[in-house]
């Protein structure tokens, strides 16, 4: 039926091996692989250091020592900041014992809402907090602006003095803490009891890998997830879900999701009320969802050339088949977007018509500008995580949790330790800090693929990642994109998102909306306090940097859905609704049988 022929793909084939070396290099006898010794200790004291590499962050210090020690002019500027601060903060005492009301010598950061209430304000917390923010700040113009050091290990250090400072904080200790003492105060110690308590209960779920406590009543199926449809096809990699129409007409062109791997397909069909599948359904569109296996041990092989054809090409070739041929609208949400990239790129390399568009949501094509996340990308962290790995076949949720944690360790870490253990406050979880805590492993062999070639190598925008043993290019896609961003995403820095504009060969509308990376594209009608800014940016009409594209774009007051939403609809026809069927009976219902699997 025209171009909706099933294809097989031949595998990936690069310049490097599974564990990101090169093979010219390897062939010439330039470099030995490592020993299974090797790997097997740097698996151990990954389990002690958190899977972070202790030689990268010893570099990064290395680095500071050195190139420190040889500035004079760092170092004495240095020093004479910490004379004006220890000044400053000598006559801020003198004022305070005097009761003599005075201007704080720091203020805190916009996003730091740490030290804003009250409590703080008054003697002796005011000294102490500020004494606290001054040595951060201190301590941030050390590991920055030194001659001679690399970017990386400039942002490595300062990000490490940061965790370190953020570990001693005033706000982690009863006796530093004004709110944790009044509450201790009031009820008597009762805050600090029921705190040990929830400290002793998260203990033993994270011990024996248990979900978060509330998260029970989030099943997939029952609470959230529950859009009703039929899985249509199922492979070893991934189950194929066709939701069940709502309307009686409906839009031509189906929908094809593409999720990452790195987390369940449900993030995009939470609670009925903040479904994105449920919320385009009523609106007459036909959709189909990938729903990715989560892969254990024996998958360990499995690479980024088995999730392009067992993966998202299988599942465009069964949409096409069921129907009747029409081009897809494909969608693509932060890693599985990278990968429909890649698919378009394919795609228009053969000549083939098998998308007429496709979105991407917090997706990114060029990693060069990443955000800090690349903190934990580079050769000393690879080598290492590649060990953890080996020893195992898969990256674990927990080991990828860990580092996003790092990355906002004021709201995933030291704000729960001061409201769950001091304050003794737990907030029960909603839907989408369920799905969070459901997350998935990822196969060793596929891992190291993308943090090595298309995270730290950026061989996809560059031109270098190959299929079929023939490079791409982005700059081969040519049907319209939709591409989102999100204003305050830690993974896919909108910024970066942006730079997709620099590589296609067609228009691209492109929007940025409030929020994180997950809760930016939850975002529903009716939610509060969201806005977004959205553009086309022609093929035929000049480069617009991203800082004058955020200046001359006015936000829009709501949510974004319906906006897309539109987009989608542009110039299509609609034909009745036909029920989903499947000749296949052994097929489960949605949600299928991979979300589910622990």
């Amino acid at each position: 039926m025209g171009n909706s022929v099933s294809v097989d793909i031949n595998p990936v084939i690069t310049d490097r091996t599974a564990d990101g070396h090169d093979i010219s290099r390897i062939n010439a006898g330039e470099i030995d692989q490592p020993t299974p010794a090797d790997r097997m200790v740097h698996a151990l004291m990954g389990r002690f250091t958190g899977f972070l590499s202790p030689g990268s962050m010893a570099l990064a210090w290395i680095d500071w020592l050195v190139h420190l020690s040889a500035s004079p002019g760092k170092q004495q500027l240095l020093l004479e900041k910490a004379a004006r601060k220890s000044i400053r903060l000598l006559m801020y005492l003198s004022r305070g014992v005097s009761h003599v009301e005075s201007t704080p010598c720091i203020q805190p950061l916009l996003q730091d809402k740490r030290f804003i209430g009250p409590q703080w304000q008054r003697w002796p917390f005011c000294l102490i907090y500020q004494s606290f923010l001054m040595q951060q700040q201190w301590w941030h113009n050390a590991t920055t602006g030194i001659g001679g050091m690399s970017e990386h290990h400039q942002q490595l250090a300062s990000f490490a003095s940061r965790q370190l400072l953020d570990l001693v904080s005033p706000v982690n200790f009863v006796l530093t803490n004004p709110e944790v003492l009044h509450a201790t105060w009031r009820e008597a110690g009762q805050n600090l009891w029921r705190g040990w308590r929830y400290l002793l209960e998260d203990w033993e779920r994270a011990l024996g890998g248990h979900p978060p406590s509330g998260s029970e009543h989030f099943r997939p199926g029952i609470e959230v997830a529950n859009t009703p449809g039929q899985v249509v096809f199922r492979n070893h990699l991934m189950e194929l879900i066709q939701y069940t129409p709502q309307t009686e007409q409906v839009f031509r062109q189906p929908l094809l999701f593409v999720p990452a791997w790195i987390m369940k397909y449900y993030i995009l069909d939470l609670s009925p009320s903040n479904s994105l599948v449920r919320y385009l359904v009523s609106r007459g569109h036909t959709v189909y969802m990938i729903s990715w296996r989560n892969p254990d041990a024996e998958d360990r092989d499995l690479g980024m050339d088995d999730y392009l054809r067992m993966g998202v090409l299988a599942a465009l070739d069964v949409v096409r088949q069921r129907e009747a041929g029409e081009q897809v609208q494909a969608v693509g949400y932060c890693l599985g977007g990278t990968l429909l990239a890649i698919l378009a790129s394919w795609l228009a390399q053969q000549h083939r018509d098998d998308v007429s568009s496709i979105t991407l949501l917090a997706a990114q094509t060029d990693f060069t500008e990443s955000g800090e996340l690349r903190l934990f990308i580079d050769e000393s962290q690879l080598d290492y995580l590649d060990d953890v790995m080996w020893s195992q076949g898969y990256l674990d949720n927990r080991q990828m949790a860990g580092a996003f944690q790092l990355l906002r360790s004021r709201d995933l870490i030291w704000s729960r330790v001061l409201n769950h253990y001091l304050l003794g406050q737990r907030a029960p979880i909603n839907d989408l800090m369920a799905w969070n805590s459901d997350a998935t492993r990822m196969p060793y062999r596929m891992q190291s693929e993308y943090l090595r070639q298309l995270f730290l190598g950026n061989d996809l925008f560059e031109g270098r990642y190959r299929v079929d043993g023939r490079p791409l290019a982005l700059g081969d896609i040519r049907v319209p994109s939709f591409v989102v961003a999100t204003e305050t995403d830690h993974v896919a820095p909108w910024r970066s998102v942006y730079k997709l504009n620099l590589a296609v060969d067609a228009d691209m509308t492109f929007l940025l909306t409030s929020g994180g990376h997950n809760a930016g594209i939850c975002s529903e009608p009716g939610h509060p306090g969201r806005y977004f800014r959205v553009t086309l940016l022609p093929r035929s009409e000049n480069y617009i940097d991203p800082d004058r594209w955020w200046r001359i774009t006015p936000p829009q007051q709501g949510s974004w859905w319906p906006t897309w939403a539109d987009w989608l609809e542009r110039g299509q026809t609609r034909r009745p609704a036909v029920p989903v069927h499947c000749d296949d009976l052994e097929l489960p219902h949605a949600p299928g049988e991979y979300v589910l699997m622990r």
